[in-house]
Order: C-alpha cells, then structure tokens, then sequence
C-alpha cells in the first residue's frame, strides 16, 4: 500500500508537506525529510500514490549525492532514521527519511537541459527561443544541444506554477555572485551525471537542481532529491531517435495519461490501477539500470 502521509503524533514538529516530502524538524540545525508515495504533475498532486515510489526516490538521490559530492557539498547528513525516534513510527521512516542541514535555499529551479523537449521545445516551436535564449534555427524536437543549458525556472509556493525564466533574471533574485555559482555548479553536475547515465544506457534529456546557503562558510550547497524521475526526464538510449518524443523513465508516462484523458492540471484526480503499475514500473527501471543495483 502506498504511504501518501506521514503522522508521527506530534513527536517532532512537522513543518511542511510538500508536492512528495513531509518535513519535520529534528534539531535548530537539522531536518527530517520524508519523502512519501505522493506524485505530482503539473504541479497537482494526484489523489493516489505510488507505492514504494518514496523509497526509490530516496535510494536514488543518495546514489548520486554519493557520486557527485566531490563536485559540489550537499546537504545529507544521513539516510538512517534517527534514534530518538520512537519505534511505533519507525515503519513509516525506514528507506524513506534524509536527515538533512538545515539551509537557507534559494528560490530557484536550476534546470539544466541537454535536449529540445517538453516546454522548451513548445517555446522554440513558438518564438525560435529556449528560456528566451536565443538557440540555433532548424533544430528538430528531442535534439541534443551543442552543450548542456542553464534555463532556471522560479521556484513557486504548492498550488503556483513555476515560471520559466532567462538565466541573467536569476541575477535579479539572489545576486550576481550566488546566480553565477548556481549555473556553473548545475551544469558541472548535469554533465558529471549525464556522463555517468550514458555508461549505463540511459540519457538525461533535462534535470532541476535545487541550491542552498551556508551562511557560515558562504558555500552553495546541493540540496532536495537530485536526479530522480520526479526531477528528471531520463530516456533509454537504444531507443532514442531525434525528430519525434521519446519514451521516458519519468513522469512522462503519468503526464501523457493525464493530458490523454483531459485531466491535465485538474485537483483530485485519481490514478487507475494500471497508469499505477506502469508509473512505478517506470520508477524502478530508471533505478535498477543507473545505479546497477535490482530494486528489491
């Protein structure tokens, strides 16, 4: 069954539920982040989870703040449920929780693209532009770029949409100094990773990065999930064919059901049990072929 909701009775004090994560705080300096079978897309969560969907996701993340710590500090301090939780809600946390820094985040997606897809091929289709960056004419849909792009997004409250803007607006948000940091560490940790997944038979069309502070040493700092299904658009390399969508090991699958039965965007809206099966289907691959290891 999927866990759509953590409730550890006021033990510690649950600060946020988000679009997949509850988070609790464990200390001043410390957070618990759950992350729970809830899906999104579209920015609405869908009315039924996904099971086990939350345990893959945090699997995954730590697989690539593993692989990625040398480019970039992230925020995990551990995937191990603390101690000082008592045992009856153990069962909700187990494979589930990130014991995490408590950070000072920026408000920006730092979405890095290495093909034309989704809404950045819509807006090239459009106006000839990706994020109102000027790109090559005559490129074709899921097209590599000549190199990987930073097209940040605003980073919206639950309910909001994220809106896609032009890098040098970033400047206008955090700084000039964190806003160039923010692109350059995104694009370094797109390509180590995208690197990584073409080993492996799998190419990482686009990824959203999320960024904190810390204050004590002025370091940008990885924060969030990093490089799951849920942030990311994998594709299957054998299949990839540019001029056309790919099949994605992503959202995707629940995106084009939802867009197909006209219930893009709506509230309430619950999966059928087969959009389910193929939706974690789809989760547990992208596990299994990047990191090598059988989803148990």
């Amino acid at each position: 069954m999927a866990l759509t909701q953590t409730d550890l009775k006021g033990t510690i004090p649950l600060l946020a539920r988000g679009k997949v994560r509850d988070v609790y705080e464990l200390t001043p300096d410390t957070l618990l982040f759950v992350a729970t079978d809830r899906i999104s897309a579209y920015d609405v969560i869908l009315a039924n989870g996904i099971k086990d969907k939350g345990k893959l996701l945090t699997a995954l993340s730590k697989h690539w703040f593993d692989l990625l710590a040398p480019l970039c500090p992230n925020h995990l301090i551990s995937t191990e449920v603390p101690a000082s939780i008592p045992v009856e809600f153990r069962p909700q946390l187990e494979g589930r929780s990130m014991v995490v820094r408590k950070l000072k985040v920026f408000p920006i997606e730092a979405i890095v693209r290495g093909y034309l897809t989704g809404s950045a091929w819509a807006e090239y289709v459009k106006e000839g532009t990706v994020h109102g960056i000027k790109v090559p004419a005559g490129m074709v849909e899921s097209e590599p770029f000549a190199k990987p792009l930073f097209t940040p997004s605003t980073k919206a409250d639950q309910g909001e949409h994220d809106e896609n803007i032009h890098p040098d607006k970033v400047k206008e948000i955090v700084g000039e100094k964190y806003a160039a940091r923010i692109a350059e560490l995104a694009v370094e940790l797109y390509t180590k990773a995208r690197d990584h997944a073409a080993l492996h038979g799998i190419l990482i069309a686009d990824t959203k990065f999320e960024f904190g502070l810390d204050t004590e040493t002025d370091e940008v700092v990885l924060v969030d999930e990093v490089l799951t299904p849920d942030s990311s658009r994998f594709w299957l390399a054998a299949a990839y064919e540019e001029g056309k969508p790919q099949e994605s090991y992503d959202k995707q699958y629940l995106r084009n059901w939802l867009t197909r039965e006209g219930l893009k965007g709506k509230d309430g809206v619950a999966m059928p049990q087969d959009v389910v099966e193929g939706t974690q289907k789809k989760y547990v691959e992208a596990y299994e072929l990047l990191t090598g290891k059988k989803w148990e």
